[in-house]
């Protein structure tokens, strides 16, 4: 087996991110094959990959993923949380940032 490459962007995914990549792979790039397969929704599936890319473009970026975003993305996938009012909670939380990037918590 050859050399792992442990800076590889792809590196810093999660198993169930390289596992989605995997599958997709497998499946010829199909995400309403691959869907089926997995016994899901096509937009459960898009959705998925959609934060397997942002993922992918915050690392090349070097940047980390945003817990909150993160979060709200696993309730929402899971269908424990409406996209609707996870977007709501995401663009409130948004709004509680200071620029410098520090949360205001209402505290004068």
């Amino acid at each position: 087996m050859p050399a792992t490459n442990t800076n590889h962007p792809l590196m810093s995914l999660d198993q169930e991110d390289l596992d989605l990549i995997m599958a997709l792979v497998l499946e010829g790039s199909s995400l309403k094959g691959l869907a089926s397969r997995m016994g899901v929704s096509y937009p459960t599936i898009r959705s998925r990959l959609d934060r397997v890319i942002r993922r992918l473009q915050q690392a090349l970026q070097g940047r980390r993923p945003d817990p909150l975003r993160e979060l709200m993305a696993d309730l929402v996938d899971r269908g424990q949380l409406n996209g609707n009012l996870a977007r709501r909670i995401l663009a409130v939380a948004d709004d509680r940032r200071q620029p410098d990037g520090h949360e205001d918590r209402g505290i004068t």
